[in-house]
């Protein structure tokens, strides 16, 4: 069905043009704009007036006269076509296909500004997903429907850690497996490839839809590209019954274009020009992760975003960790250590973690070890410290056992290598394994029931184990 047409604009300014309104004209709602040459472009209306609407295109305004072109008012929200032929396709931002396989066969439309789940429908995330990874299984522990984003940093590997994720993750006790959404947003053409190329190694492909706005892209896709991706996680999720991790990088790239189209508009900008509703955006983003009462399906979203010069107090990282249910921090001191992943023990933190372990989820242990080895690294992070100003030898034996644990901790629980998928069991026998470092007495988080379950026999295994070469002799 035809739209209502009308000829001329009366304003172009970058990738937004100001032409007359249609009556029945929405916010969000799409129009295709046309030139001279009857070349087609779409745009969506991003602000109305009495009289006017100002229109913005995806894609460049070269070519476009104020006098030659004509608009077309298609009354119709952006919609994304969905069907089960989602899995294994590229598309790009627009929801559009890339891959050389044609379009979507389905007549199934849905339109791409979704809502957040009501929270009256929300069912309380409780199940663990055991990615294979200590840092998080151990320390900050995901769980199904969480929103848990990764801050990063440049040339940290965010996307070697998301990979791994994407490759490992599994719901404990549970045969079913993760449908993969992936987006990303102004991303280079080698970190696209470096996703698409792991996917197909692993053999996940298959079970992946892919969105992908790259660097070269119109900023302004940028907008659309997480909104097609969520679009068709709730599809998967709630019509189909699909467990579906959404992983979208990066969200800085996101936030930058949403500054850009601010300030096009001429809005007043808020902190560092970002604009003032910027944390009701990111809302309306992350808030579309969850599980839904009476739905089998479930969306867990892993968003990714570099914090401009590693600053976590940034608008972005900010306003992501208040909206979200924690956060996963990489740090580059450890990066630069040769320590993978480098996720750092104290500012990460999962929020949902205390619901999703312990007897029957994860194992008895796991909240009291969890807390111990927090405990432990923080005094760490203080002994450190000391012994930068006295010197290590002036340090109390005491001390000097944390610094011994702090470095077991890191090489042992927290590094691992980027194709090992570490069990929750094995995660946690490691824990106990660094924290036989440090004195009884300094054990003070733990059971004594579980110090004597599990820590004893690691102490007397080791005081079997000679010291050095001459106790063989």
């Amino acid at each position: 069905m035809k739209g209502v047409e009308f000829r001329g604009l009366t304003r172009i300014e970058g990738p937004v043009v100001i032409t007359a309104r249609s009556k029945n004209v929405g916010y969000n709602e799409v129009v295709a704009v046309y030139d001279r040459d009857d070349s087609r472009r779409l745009g969506r209306v991003i602000d109305l007036s009495e009289k006017w609407a100002a229109v913005q295109v995806f894609g460049t305004t070269t070519g476009l006269s104020a006098s030659d072109s004509r608009v077309e008012f298609l009354e119709r929200p952006m919609e994304l076509r969905v069907g089960m032929e989602l899995l294994g396709r590229i598309f790009n931002g627009l929801g559009q296909p890339v891959d050389g396989m044609g379009e979507i066969f389905s007549s199934t439309r849905l339109d791409v500004n979704g809502l957040p789940i009501n929270p009256y429908a929300r069912e309380y995330p409780r199940d663990f997903i055991q990615t294979g990874i200590s840092a998080i299984d151990g320390m900050n522990t995901l769980i199904r429907g969480q929103k848990l984003p990764i801050f990063s940093g440049n040339g940290l590997p965010h996307n070697r850690l998301a990979a791994q994720i994407v490759r490992q993750a599994k719901i404990l006790n549970s045969d079913e497996s993760f449908v993969i959404v992936f987006c990303a947003m102004g991303v280079k053409y080698d970190v696209a490839r470096f996703f698409l190329d792991d996917f197909e190694r692993s053999g996940v492909l298959s079970n992946v839809v892919v969105f992908l706005s790259l660097a070269d892209a119109p900023s302004l896709e940028r907008l659309i590209a997480p909104k097609c991706a969520l679009t068709a996680a709730e599809y998967l999720a709630y019509e189909k019954d699909m467990h579906v991790l959404v992983v979208m990088t990066d969200m800085t790239n996101y936030c930058e274009a949403l500054r850009e189209v601010s300030s096009i508009r001429g809005e007043v900008p808020s902190r560092k020009g970002y604009p003032g509703y910027l944390y009701s955006d990111l809302a309306s983003l992350y808030e579309r992760a969850g599980k839904i009462t009476g739905s089998s399906g479930s969306i867990t979203q892993i968003p990714i975003l570099t914090m401009p010069n590693d600053d976590i107090s940034h608008p972005i990282p900010d306003l992501s960790g208040y909206i979200t249910e924690g956060q996963i921090v990489l740090d580059r001191e450890l990066f630069q250590r040769g320590v993978y992943p480098p996720v750092a023990g104290l500012p990460s933190l999962s929020r949902l973690m205390k619901d999703g372990i312990g007897p029957g989820m994860t194992r008895e242990d796991h909240k009291d070890l969890s807390s111990q080895l927090f405990a432990a690294y923080s005094k760490v992070k203080q002994v450190r410290n000391l012994a930068s100003i006295i010197g290590e030898e002036e340090l109390s034996s005491s001390d000097k056992q944390y610094l011994k644990f702090g470095e077991k901790f890191e090489q042992i629980f927290l590094g691992q290598a980027e194709t090992e998928n570490r069990d929750i069991g094995r995660t946690l026998d490691l824990g106990w394994e660094v924290l036989a470092e440090i004195p009884r007495d300094e054990l003070l988080r733990i059971k004594e029931e579980w110090i004597k379950k599990y820590l004893d026999p690691i102490v007397g295994q080791k005081k079997e184990e000679p010291d050095s070469m001459f106790d063989l002799i």
